[in-house]
């Protein structure tokens, strides 16, 4: 096989959510395959820069706030302006909260729909409307979840707006394949982030985690990179709508 099929030289990626954890991953992984990589995010991505510069790609930093939709027009402008057009989109921010469903609050339900799957599909649209006027191919890569597929419990907002992004990888994936835009998503399992310290840190639900992984560690961040670069580059021209899992093999238990 000819391994420049996998190469993303020449391609700019917008990741968002990039400061650390898998987004942080996602990034460097991209970059170490070629790409310019414009990092979105309330928190300065400083580490993340670092390490991209250190592999001699360019970097962009946007500076957003992404739970509002009015951000999204100045995102995909402020990135262009930086490295060129946008070629590849990871919509991997998100929020969770916690809380047992008979006392989920309205804010909680709203302020994680708007992050999880409000901005994402609005960022999608943005992404896709400026490779469509330019007449040239995009990958788009949703980091849904195993939520996606299960139910989980406790975290009713996070389970809506992960399943919402699993039928929207799907629908979009359906209206954009012939525009020459390939939209799949990736599905991480049970990773060592912020978002799970909690559950992490739960000597119980720890051991009940680990008891159903058959690989029988927590995935690390870098676990996803290969995942990342497979479906932003040409290698994954001829697959649209998938759910990638990279779960250790809880799926398949």
């Amino acid at each position: 096989m000819n391994r420049d099929i996998f190469s993303l030289e020449g391609k700019n990626a917008l990741v968002t959510g990039a400061n650390t954890g898998l987004g942080q991953a996602i990034a460097i992984a991209l970059a170490d395959a070629g790409a310019d990589v414009a990092l979105i995010g309330r928190s300065a991505p400083e580490e993340t820069e670092e390490r991209i510069k250190a592999l001699g790609r360019r970097t962009a930093v946007v500076m957003a706030d992404l739970s509002d939709t009015s951000v999204v027009s100045s995102v995909i402008a402020d990135s262009e302006t930086q490295l060129g057009p946008v070629d590849i989109l990871v919509n991997n921010a998100g929020i969770i909260r916690r809380q047992d469903a008979l006392e989920f609050s309205e804010d909680d339900w709203d302020d994680v729909l708007a992050t999880n799957l409000k901005v994402p599909f609005f960022l999608a649209q943005a992404a896709a409307k400026s490779m469509t006027k330019a007449r040239r191919a995009g990958k788009i890569i949703n980091v849904a979840s195993l939520l996606s597929i299960q139910g989980g419990i406790r975290v009713a907002s996070y389970t809506a707006s992960k399943s919402g992004l699993a039928g929207l990888t799907r629908l979009l994936a359906n209206e954009w394949a012939s525009q020459g835009i390939n939209v799949n998503a990736i599905v991480p399992g049970y990773f060592a982030t912020n978002n799970t310290e909690a559950l992490h840190n739960d000597a119980e639900r720890n051991r009940q985690i680990l008891d159903r992984v058959p690989a029988g560690r927590w995935g690390d961040p870098d676990d996803l990179g290969g995942a990342a670069v497979y479906l932003a580059s040409k290698a994954s021209d001829y697959v649209h709508g998938v759910l990638l899992p990279v779960d250790g093999g809880w799926l398949a238990r």
